[in-house]
């Protein structure tokens, strides 16, 4: 499927849309120029914000595997935010535990824009829910040809949506 992503701007170019074709970045230019060569076959998204490569978390390891990302149900007995320390060495932890905690983690570095991060991960959930996610180990570049890996920021600096391989793992709701 193609798909142009309309932005107000695209970061370090003069550029106002992607068009992205599967997986990859077909092109980046003015939005009239890629609606005229692409036009009647693509899809149009229109997203009010800056479009960047998407962050890299250099402390991927540390973030999923030295805290507990609460699930939404433990909320009133563990709260919402990751635990580290000792309230994670008071819990009983299995892989089972790691993985579900993993995924929770991921989805909070998808709402923050994030499209790649670090490793290795030595927890063999945590390897499992990383490399299930499609998270790179680096950022893509905002170039034809290149995995179309990218976010769109808010004038508030809230991520609106995050795109790994042309697919919407994050949209920012209301």
């Amino acid at each position: 499927m193609l798909t142009i992503h309309r932005v107000r701007a695209i970061e370090g170019t003069d550029a106002d849309a992607v068009a992205v074709e599967g997986a990859r970045i077909a092109a980046v230019g003015p939005y009239e120029e890629l609606a005229a060569e692409y036009g009647g076959r693509a899809r149009v998204r229109e997203w009010d914000g800056v479009l960047t490569p998407g962050r890299h978390e250099p402390d991927g390891a540390a973030y999923l595997e030295a805290a507990y990302h609460p699930d939404p149900r433990e909320a009133a007995e563990l709260g919402t935010e990751p635990l580290t320390g000792a309230a994670l060495a008071a819990l009983d932890m299995p892989e089972t535990r790691w993985g579900g905690s993993a995924r929770r983690g991921l989805q909070r570095l998808l709402s923050t824009g994030t499209t790649s991060l670090a490793g290795p991960f030595t927890r063999p959930s945590v390897r499992t829910a990383v490399s299930r996610s499609g998270l790179r180990d680096r950022p893509a570049a905002l170039a034809p040809g290149a995995p179309a890996d990218f976010a769109v920021f808010a004038e508030d600096g809230g991520c609106l949506v995050t795109a790994i391989g042309g697919r919407l793992v994050y949209r920012r709701r209301g």
